[in-house]
């Protein structure tokens, strides 16, 4: 249907553009104790309700946080918010407090697992809650990862609907098409970014059970993205064949919804959410208005949780699962498939050769043609000649790195250590917000704090090239030059602008 995809963006002139596809991030981490212990603290009180903050809130547990940035058409914008968000993070807990750097939850007893479901701070999700708990027990649902959001540029997508109008009757009707192919691609390809970025080779101690773990029986890629990690249950079909059309996908899951397979749409853990409506059936006449892919590991090796160097590929890679033809014909086939070799690459041995190398061979060259035909910028070309190596060099992985550091079956040595250096480099930084230190010490001051409250915030500059600052609460935008910032009480200054936030604080704290 979406034939010639690559060309009219050539003749278009849009890749420029599509480059520029907004990209958002949510990283789940764990709060732990200096052993490495899932911390049993209540979620910190300094920071604005859960109610409503933009930025910061907490999942499954109380230990377990939540960081979100907002959609940036640049990634240095959206992993230098990233680290702002998780710098607020780690200066508003306790000092004894650290993050768990990897996705597979440290080592639990049955007191860690009796304490998680006894102690949830969201009144309003606890229905949800309990019934998770019960249908996929504690530790599953306290999997943590990396979720990535990505939106087509609306002037791009007008563009190329000129060359469409004769299949689509509408402009929404075209954009659905190129999500959904978008996803249906993901989805197909998940195998390659499961070996690229897997970074769960082994459970700890109380997340098998006696029957899976001799299942398992050597350190793997990604336990996450394998059948014993994040996925919903054989007996709910919302499998990946969901993904065979638009209308399947709308109609698989309010049928799931509807004979109470799943609570609520929340519940479908497949590799790409559609998003942008609240009733599912919507997509069908107000449109997709952005993608969430959920196959991530956390990865180790960055205090971030996921690297540059991975974004600029990720872009890129998405621009190419766009564009890339659809077999319509056995498209369910496909998907099984594409289920039975993802979960096969996610249950290798990291160090090993992966049974699709050929494949992932031949998609890399694909890659490096398209970019250079569409004059790619070098951070583009350098990340896919790297990760290209990574293809026929499994040592080179997150999970093959990791191996060195399994000491009698665990990584709870290594994830504690790492953990405890993040924790010193964040408080031990010689500016407030280190990727704000263009600004002056008062302005950082009073974005940490707007950060805190729940206040969203943007730094940008105005026609004079002056920075300044646009906080917004409640649709409720105030501007702010970081040079008028003087040495004013953060907290009674931002009370002043929003004098709802503080009676909303008092009225429900969490």
């Amino acid at each position: 249907m979406l034939k010639n995809l690559l060309k009219y963006i050539q003749e278009e002139h849009v890749a420029e553009q599509l480059y520029h596809s907004l990209i958002g991030i949510e990283i789940e981490e764990h709060r732990i104790d200096n052993h490495g212990k899932l911390i049993r603290q209540p979620y910190p009180t300094n920071l604005g309700s859960r109610r409503y903050h933009p930025y910061l809130q907490s999942d499954f547990s109380e230990s377990m946080n939540e960081i979100i940035t907002d959609p940036n058409p640049n990634i240095g914008g959206v992993l230098d918010q990233l680290d702002t968000l998780q710098t607020v993070l780690y200066r508003s807990i306790d000092k004894s407090e650290s993050f768990w750097p990897l996705s597979m939850p440290p080592a639990l007893d049955d007191e860690d697992v009796n304490f998680i479901k006894n102690h949830f701070g969201r009144p309003a999700y606890a229905k949800y809650r309990d019934y998770l708990t019960e249908k996929y027990g504690v530790a599953r649902k306290i999997i943590t990862g990396v979720h990535v959001n990505f939106s087509i540029p609306e002037p791009v997508i007008n563009r190329l609907y000129v060359h469409y109008q004769d299949q689509f009757k509408t402009l929404v009707a075209f954009k659905n098409a190129l999500y959904f192919q978008l996803a249906q691609n993901f989805v197909l390809h998940r195998w390659l970014l499961t070996y690229l970025f897997g970074a769960s080779p082994i459970a700890e101690k109380g997340f098998l059970s006696a029957e899976d773990a001799k299942q398992v029986t050597h350190p793997v890629r990604s336990l996450r993205n394998s059948i014993y990690g994040y996925v919903n249950e054989p007996e709910n079909h919302v499998d990946t064949t969901l993904y065979t059309s638009l209308d399947h996908y709308i109609d698989g899951l309010n049928y799931a919804v509807d004979h109470h397979q799943l609570y609520s749409k929340a519940e479908f853990y497949g590799p790409v959410r559609l998003r942008g409506q609240e009733e599912i059936k919507d997509y069908r006449t107000k449109g997709i208005s952005y993608l969430e892919f959920r196959v991530l590991d956390n990865t180790p090796f960055t205090p971030n949780g996921i690297s540059r160097h991975a974004m600029y590929f990720l872009k890129f890679f998405l621009m190419y699962l766009l564009v890339t033809p659809i077999d319509h014909e056995n498209i369910a086939d496909d998907l099984k498939k594409s289920f039975a070799e993802n979960n096969q690459v996610a249950l290798e041995n990291p160090d090993q050769p992966t049974f699709k190398m050929t494949e992932g061979i031949k998609i890399f060259d694909e890659l490096i043609q398209m970019a250079k035909s569409l004059h790619a910028h070098s951070e583009q070309l350098q990340a896919l000649d790297d990760f290209s190596e990574v293809v026929s060099h499994p040592e080179l992985t997150a999970s093959a790195m990791l191996l060195k550091h399994i000491k009698n079956n665990s990584l709870m040595d290594f994830g504690t250590t790492v953990a405890k250096r993040w924790r010193a480099q964040r408080l031990g930084a010689p500016t407030l917000l280190p990727s704000m230190g263009n600004i002056s010490f008062d302005a950082q001051r009073l974005i940490f704090h707007a950060i805190q409250l729940g206040i969203r915030y943007y730094v940008v500059k105005d026609e004079d090239g002056e920075s300044l600052i646009t906080l917004t609460y409640d649709n409720v935008t105030q501007v702010v030059y970081t040079d008028k910032v003087g040495k004013v009480e953060p907290l009674e200054y931002l009370y002043d602008l929003f004098p709802g936030i503080k009676k909303a604080a008092e009225q429900d704290n969490h």
